[in-house]
Order: C-alpha cells, then sequence, then structure tokens
C-alpha cells in the first residue's frame, strides 16, 4: 500500500499551487486528492520521524501555499505541524523541523494561526540542538512581538509572552536560557518591551547558574552588547593587552608564533579604535527601573563573596553593584571594605576597581564609612615610593569619591594630599591642583588659607555641609540678575528733569570701578563708625568727670578690629538682600530662555571674578562641574602628560621650524649659479663605477708603487723641458 503511494506521488505540485490561487473552487478535487495523499504520508512518517522524507516536505509547504485558499478543510493542519514538532522535536532531522518552521511561519503570516500557540512553542525549539534553527526562530519571535506591538502594545499578549520567558530563564538547557535573555534584550533595545517588568525579569538572570546567561544580564545593566563576541562570554582566552604583547615581544625570544601573535593583536586594536569613533548606543535607564534595588544590591553581593567565576565576571558584579548603591542611594557598608582588599597599584584592572568604589559613594553614606577607602588610596597609592603615574591616579580616584561624598575627607589628610601642587611631575601636580579646586567649591574651611584662592560671590555665598542636610532651594539662584537688568536696560535717563528721583546713573561699571566703590563705601562706613564711637566715649569721658567714676577700658578691648566685623555684616546683609531679590523674582515672574541664560551667565561671573578689586581668577582656578551619575574610567585614568605625536604631526612642526631660515647644507659658492661646476663637483653625481678607477688609487701604495710613480713622475717633468 504505501509502495503504491509512493509510486503514484505528483510531480507538478509548484504548477498545481499557482492554478489553486487563481481559481480555488475548480481544482478542489485534485487539491482533495493532494490533502488525502498528505495524511497517508504523515502516518507512515510517524511510524519513524527519524529518517528525512523529501515527499512529505513539499507536501507540508503545498498545504501551508494554498491554506488561505481552503480555510474548512485545512483547519486542523497548523495543530496537525505544532503536535508533531511537540512531540518529535529533538529527534526530526534538521531540514524537516525547519521546514516544518517555516510552514507555521507562513501560516502565522497569513493569520490562520494565534501568535501566542507559535512564539511559545518556539521557545521550546530553542532546546534543539540546532544552531541555524535557534537562529531562525530569534529573528522571527523578535520580529513577530516588533510587528504585534507596532500600532499600540498588546499588554496581554506582552504579559503572556513574559511570564513564559521568566519560566525558560530558569530552564535546564543552557542555550534555551541564553537564547531567551538574548531575545529580552534586542526586544527593550528596539523599544518593544521598555517597560519595568521585562528589566526585572532580566534582572533575575544575573543569580543564573549558567555563566554566559549571567554575564549577558549583568552587561545588559551594564549598557553593553551581550552578542559581542569577547572574552567574558565566550570560551576564547582571556582578552590580551596590546601593550604587554609589544613588551613582551621586545624582551622575550623573538619566535614566529609571537610576532604572529603581536600582528593578531594589533589588528583588533585597530578595529576597536573604530569601534570607539562610531557613537555610542548605552542606554543605563533599566537600572533606574528595577523595583528592588537594595534587594538586588545584596544579593549580588553574597553571590560575589561566594562565587568561584572568573576574574572578569567578577568585575562586571563590582561594576553593576557599584552603579546600583550610586544612583539609588543604596546602603552596602560591606562593599567599601571588600573592595578595598583589591586597592593596590600590582592589582590587575585596578583603575576599573577604583571607578567602582567612586561610584559607590554617594551623600547619605556614612563619612566613616568611606574615611578607610580614602586612607587605603593614601597608603598604596598617593606615596613617594610609587611612580609619578600611580600617585596621580590615586589623587583622580579621591577627587572622584570626594566630589560625591565630601563629608568623608579629613583636614589633616587634604593638607597633606595639597602639598603635591608642587610636585616634580606635571601629573602629580595637576592631579592635586584639581583636588584643591574641588574643595575651594565645596569645604574650603578644610585648606590652608593659601590654597583657597581669591574669595569670588559664589564662594561667599558657599553653605556649610552637614551629613544628611537636603539643599533644596525655594528660588532659582542668580535670578537676582533680572532684577538689576530690568532697572538698569529698560529705564531711561531724564535729563530735563531736574528732580534727583527721576535721574538714573548707569551702573554698569568696570571691574576695577567696582572694587574702588566697594573699597570706598568700607572706609565710609569705617569713618562714620569710628567718629561716633569718638563721640560716644568723649560724652562717656564727661559724665565720668561729673560723677566722680573713672572706667577701666582693658587693652585688649581697644585693640579689638572694627573693620572684619563691619564687613562681615556687610556681607551677610548683601547676600540676604541678593537672596530675597532672586525669591521675587523667582515667584512674580515667568522664567523664559533667554532669562536662564543671562543667569547662567551671573553664575559664571560670580565664580570668576574676585570680591576684591574686581580681579579675575586664573583658568585652572574655575571650578569644576558638577558630578555625573556614573564615573567614567578617563577621569582616573586621566594623566597630564606631553601626548606622542604621530608622524605626520611631527612633520608639520619640522616644515614650520623650516620657514624663513637659510637653506642648510652645501652653500654654492659660484656668482652667477647658471655657470658650469669644476670635475671635482660634478664627480659626486657620477654614478660610483663611472669614478671607481680614481678612488682605487688613494688605497695605500706599496714601496715599490711608489717608486715606480716617483719614476714615471720625473720622466715625465724631463720630457716636458
Amino acid at each position: 500500500m504505501v509502495r503504491k503511494h509512493n509510486n503514484q506521488l505528483p510531480t507538478n505540485l509548484p504548477q498545481l499551487q499557482n492554478l489553486i490561487k487563481r481559481d480555488p473552487a475548480s481544482y478542489h478535487e485534485e487539491f482533495m486528492q493532494q490533502l488525502k495523499h498528505f495524511e497517508n504520508t504523515l502516518e507512515v512518517f510517524n511510524l519513524d520521524p527519524k529518517q528525512p522524507h523529501k515527499t512529505l516536505d513539499d507536501m507540508v509547504m503545498f498545504m501551508a501555499q494554498v491554506a488561505q485558499c481552503y480555510p474548512k478543510e485545512l483547519e486542523n493542519f497548523p495543530q496537525q505541524l505544532i503536535t508533531l514538532l511537540q512531540k518529535h522535536n529533538t529527534v526530526l532531522e534538521n531540514n524537516m523541523r525547519m521546514t516544518f518552521c517555516r510552514a507555521l511561519i507562513l501560516l502565522r503570516n497569513k493569520n490562520l494561526l494565534s501568535p501566542t500557540d507559535l512564539l511559545e512553542l518556539f521557545f521550546q525549539l530553542l532546546r534543539c540542538q540546532d544552531k541555524a534553527l535557534r537562529s531562525f526562530l530569534e529573528n522571527h519571535i523578535i520580529t513577530d512581538i516588533k510587528n504585534l506591538n507596532s500600532k499600540h502594545k498588546n499588554a496581554k499578549l506582552n504579559t503572556t509572552l513574559q511570564n513564559f520567558m521568566f519560566t525558560m530563564l530558569k530552564d535546564s538547557n543552557s542555550k534555551a536560557a541564553k537564547m531567551s535573555v538574548d531575545i529580552m534584550i534586542e526586544l527593550y533595545k528596539k523599544n518593544v518591551w521598555n517597560d519595568a517588568k521585562t528589566v526585572n525579569v532580566i534582572s533575575t538572570g544575573c543569580f543564573s547558574k549558567v555563566t554566559k546567561v549571567m554575564v549577558a544580564s549583568l552587561k545588559f545593566f551594564l549598557g553593553k552588547d551581550p552578542n559581542e563576541k569577547d572574552s567574558d562570554d565566550s570560551d576564547s582566552d582571556d582578552e590580551v593587552n596590546p601593550k604587554e604583547v609589544a613588551m613582551a615581544n621586545k624582551v622575550n625570544k623573538k619566535t614566529r608564533k609571537r610576532e604572529k601573535q603581536l600582528d593578531k593583536v594589533k589588528k583588533l586594536a585597530s578595529k576597536a579604535y573604530k569601534k570607539k569613533s562610531a557613537a555610542p548606543t548605552f542606554n543605563f535607564s533599566a537600572i533606574h527601573l528595577i523595583h528592588d534595588p537594595q534587594g538586588l544590591a545584596e544579593k549580588l553581593f553574597k553571590q560575589l563573596e561566594t562565587t568561584n567565576k572568573r576574574f572578569e565576571v567578577k568585575l562586571m558584579t563590582l561594576d553593576v553593584i557599584s552603579r546600583l548603591i550610586g544612583l539609588h542611594d543604596l546602603f552596602l557598608f560591606n562593599f567599601y571594605s571588600y573592595i578595598q582588599r583589591f586597592m593596590q597599584p600590582h592589582q590587575r584592572e585596578v583603575t576599573r576597581i577604583l571607578q567602582f568604589a567612586a561610584q559607590a559613594s554617594h551623600e547619605l553614606v556614612p563619612p566613616d564609612v568611606i574615611e578607610p577607602v580614602l586612607k587605603t588610596l593614601a597608603n598604596n597609592f598617593i606615596t613617594e615610593r610609587n611612580s609619578s603615574d600611580v600617585i596621580a591616579i590615586g589623587l583622580n580616584a579621591v577627587k572622584e569619591i570626594c566630589a560625591r561624598c565630601p563629608l568623608a575627607m579629613e583636614d589633616d589628610l587634604l593638607q597633606d594630599l595639597a602639598l603635591y601642587k608642587n610636585y616634580k611631575d606635571r601629573s602629580v601636580m595637576m592631579a592635586s591642583r584639581s583636588l584643591i579646586q574641588l574643595f575651594r567649591t565645596t569645604r574650603p574651611e578644610l585648606l590652608h588659607k593659601k590654597d583657597r584662592g581669591r574669595p569670588t560671590e559664589a564662594s561667599e555665598e558657599l553653605e556649610s555641609i552637614n551629613y544628611g542636610k537636603l539643599n533644596a532651594k525655594d528660588y532659582v539662584p542668580g535670578a537676582e540678575v533680572l532684577l538689576e537688568e530690568k532697572y538698569n536696560g529698560d529705564i531711561e535717563i531724564n535729563s530735563d528733569s531736574g528732580s534727583d528721583d527721576d535721574q538714573w546713573v548707569d551702573v554698569q561699571h568696570s571691574d576695577d570701578d567696582i572694587g574702588e566703590d566697594l573699597s570706598e563705601d568700607d572706609e565710609d562706613l569705617e569713618e562714620e563708625a569710628e567718629s561716633d564711637k569718638e563721640e560716644n566715649d568723649d560724652q562717656k569721658d564727661k559724665d565720668n568727670e561729673e560723677t566722680g567714676e573713672t572706667e577701666n577700658v582693658s587693652e585688649e578691648k581697644k585693640d579689638e578690629p572694627k573693620k572684619p566685623v563691619l564687613k562681615g555684616k556687610r556681607k551677610l546683609e548683601n547676600l540676604k538682600q541678593k537672596k530675597e531679590n532672586a525669591q521675587k523674582i523667582s515667584l512674580e515672574r515667568l522664567l523664559t530662555d533667554e532669562d536662564f541664560k543671562r543667569i547662567d551667565m551671573a553664575n559664571v561671573r560670580k565664580q570668576v571674578f574676585s570680591t576684591k578689586k574686581g580681579l579675575k581668577r586664573k583658568i585652572e582656578e574655575t571650578p569644576v562641574e558638577a558630578p555625573s551619575e556614573l564615573v567614567k574610567l578617563s577621569d582616573i585614568e586621566n594623566i597630564y602628560k606631553k601626548r606622542k605625536h604621530d608622524k605626520q604631526t611631527r612633520m608639520e612642526s619640522v616644515k614650520k621650524g623650516q620657514t624663513d631660515r637659510e637653506k642648510f647644507g652645501y652653500k654654492d659658492g659660484r656668482v652667477n649659479e647658471h655657470c658650469s661646476k669644476t670635475n671635482r663637483e660634478k664627480s659626486k653625481k657620477k654614478n660610483f663605477q663611472m669614478i671607481r678607477h680614481k678612488v682605487r688609487v688613494k688605497v695605500k701604495r706599496s714601496f715599490k708603487d711608489k717608486q715606480i710613480a716617483l719614476r714615471n713622475h720625473l720622466l715625465k717633468l724631463k720630457k716636458m723641458k
């Protein structure tokens, strides 16, 4: 019976397929014959599903192509394929399994199959040992879910699939779990599943027993591509540093293997440099969507203490924990004591470890918790026994930590670090000065008086920093400048009017005039105060003489300075007045973009101009910017050095130095440069073979050769006579 059907197989399925699509009613009988033949072939195939069956492949694709023409007759056809794949998915031949999946996708595109049934089946098929099939299914799942949410979010479908994804992450098959994580990450990047539930489902992958799933989840929160083939999630060797390979090739014995390895590393380094020039696609908003960041950080830290994973995986875990602590202001005190163990100059990837310590610092951490970290940095890095680069990196790390938690610094330690501002190496000097500049704008009282710089309006407006104090203002700082510009710019001077009230004075002075006016006002106030004091003293003396009482005034009271007290009172009054004006402007006006620009310029002017006679501060004394959420590795590795120029830059500098300079080398002494040269000058440009016989004469001759030459010379002279 089976052989009879195999001998009577139709050979024109593509032609019949085209005819049915044009006129389904006319070829109904032929289709029914093919349907009956398909059912018989399927029964035969179920007896031995391991063997490939070319006829069944053709019949399945034929039925899928004409399914929309006969929906009633092929009502059970999708379920037959789903049942077949669910029952024999691991034993089917690769090509047949791929054919069945293509047929189901074709039916799904024709809306003959619900997306939930198909996607759940494809998630189960990710367990198959077929790399091509898994890649094919991954692309389809991502595309299908993206198309389903293109017009509007399908919340019911998304919830169902996300719940199924959550179960897939805990699957015993490592490849299926890894593929499900990759699908969710890709959907998040495409802004299809960018909600908090997806992020929290991916966060559970950080605790997976499968290393690749854990690494992919950690990289998601670090903003790296999980599909990138690097040393962290592949079986390849550790990533090699080009500088280390070049140095090893110089020192060690030169072999062909080492030369090939050096060439390979150079090519990889050039590719990495090209990738850096591209625009970054990092997205750190995923960390902000975590429901329980404190619990996640504690679980990750507990896993870190007990794990025996590779060092690269530990670094990624430390990075995620530090970002969680810094962004959400968490409390995880054991993290700082744990990371102190790795703060050694010889430690591998020590700059990244310092970066993690800075990222995990924030204002709510008690100062006595971060203080040991600073002391460890000072003892291990900022010492004379280390190189200048190590000292500079340590100072940069201290600066980044103190920018986020300034209360952790003590005055003794800061003053010791400030002494490096006169260090012989430029990198250490600049790092120390940047640390000094940071504390000028945060806690200037910790510095020596000579290190605080010239006082400015911004430094006078600084408020003391206390632990847990929230510096929230009910006004826009610097908004008082809008009130001044309103009076100075909008009102004109009426020169015809004789009254004093109608006359306005232009207050736009230069910096020196401002300083002189301020000093003159101070002197006037002091003279008035002194005259009042003298009058009061005279009046008291008269009263005492009349009553016969004498008043003994101590020398300390007489010598008590009055000028600082007056200046301090005046500063407080000015600050109070500016604050009131800023509050008035902030409440009464709707600020525009132009107003905010003026406010920003005024705040910059406060930070640059000194209060003493309008002097400007130096460029390196300009205030630092507010710290960002994440610490850049370049900020810690920022070493001020004269960079090595490439060949093109060196040639440009050489040519620039040669301009307007006399030509170097042989100077032609001829009056007319176009006249002929001597034979000796011409011989310098001739080929060596042409003058070889003349050069040979210069070789040292023997005594007999000299006798012969002398005889010939004398004979020649005799003939000439």
